[in-house]
């Protein structure tokens, strides 16, 4: 090759290469993912109930902030959402345990937010079908201590009225000779009373209207007293209206094996 030719062809070269090099000094690495983006991208698989896509997002989330209650209150609920589609018992539970020590580090992270506070209350009531006896005599006091909390924070919380209504109702239920049984073995049950839990949905309804719910579990605190037509009145109002949240479904199924138990 001429001499004069190649030195031409280097110096074009060289101009290229130093441009290039120029251009791509000018670009700034890429960023990590914002906190606040990774929360949006999860709550997209979130409102869509898709846990563990929602998961890929919140547990970046919180790498970047350990401490931050929004953050672990979010991935506490995918964990109760992968808890229901379980199919086991020992899977439901081991599911639930994880959601549960998201819920207790979300409380203590947001001691003055009511969803982080409440977290506990729904993580232990979705537990404790599958929990054995005495521990779900242990967990009793809690989702009450927990349900109090977020309300004294926020009495405008219809998701605390509905929980401890439910509670209520279901400590109603134990009375007599099973009380006693269970306190002498497990220890004191707190009491309930379906007169309170009545009261306690009736404001869950009146915060959300729209949430079906509220309506059937008000139909079993009325079924449990033997109020039927009011039983049947309010749960098929709830079997009525649209499936807008994970447990809908299974609220619904509940609410039909009432109904076919007051015939």
């Amino acid at each position: 090759m001429n001499t004069r030719l190649f030195l031409s062809f280097f110096r074009v070269a060289a101009a290229a290469l130093l441009g290039v090099s120029a251009v791509a000094a000018d670009i700034p690495p890429t960023a990590p993912p914002a906190l606040d983006d990774l929360i949006k991208q999860g709550a997209e698989f979130d409102d869509r109930f898709d846990a563990k896509d929602a998961l890929q997002y919140y547990n970046q989330a919180e790498k970047l902030d350990p401490k931050n209650a929004d953050v672990l209150v979010r991935i506490a609920r995918q964990y109760r959402y992968m808890l229901a589609d379980a199919s086991s018992k020992a899977e439901k539970l081991r599911l639930g345990h994880i959601a549960l020590g998201y819920s207790e580090r979300a409380a203590a992270a947001g001691p003055k937010d009511p969803e982080a506070q409440l977290s506990i209350a729904i993580t232990l009531g979705k537990m404790l079908p599958y929990m054995k006896t005495k521990d779900q005599v242990d967990a009793t006091p809690r989702i009450k201590e927990s349900v109090d909390k977020a309300l004294a924070l926020d009495p405008r919380d219809d998701t605390a009225w509905h929980i401890l209504g439910r509670w209520n109702r279901v400590l109603a239920d134990i009375t007599g000779l099973k009380r006693l049984l269970a306190g002498a073995v497990y220890g004191k049950l707190p009491k309930g009373s379906n007169a309170e839990a009545e009261a306690c949905l009736h404001k869950a309804i009146a915060i959300n209207p729209h949430r079906l719910m509220h309506y059937v579990e008000l139909g079993r605190v009325y079924a449990q007293m033997g109020r039927k037509d009011d039983a049947r009145r309010c749960i098929d109002k709830g079997l009525s209206m649209p499936n807008r949240e994970k447990d809908d479904p299974e609220t619904k199924e509940r609410g039909r094996e009432a109904l076919t138990k007051l015939k």
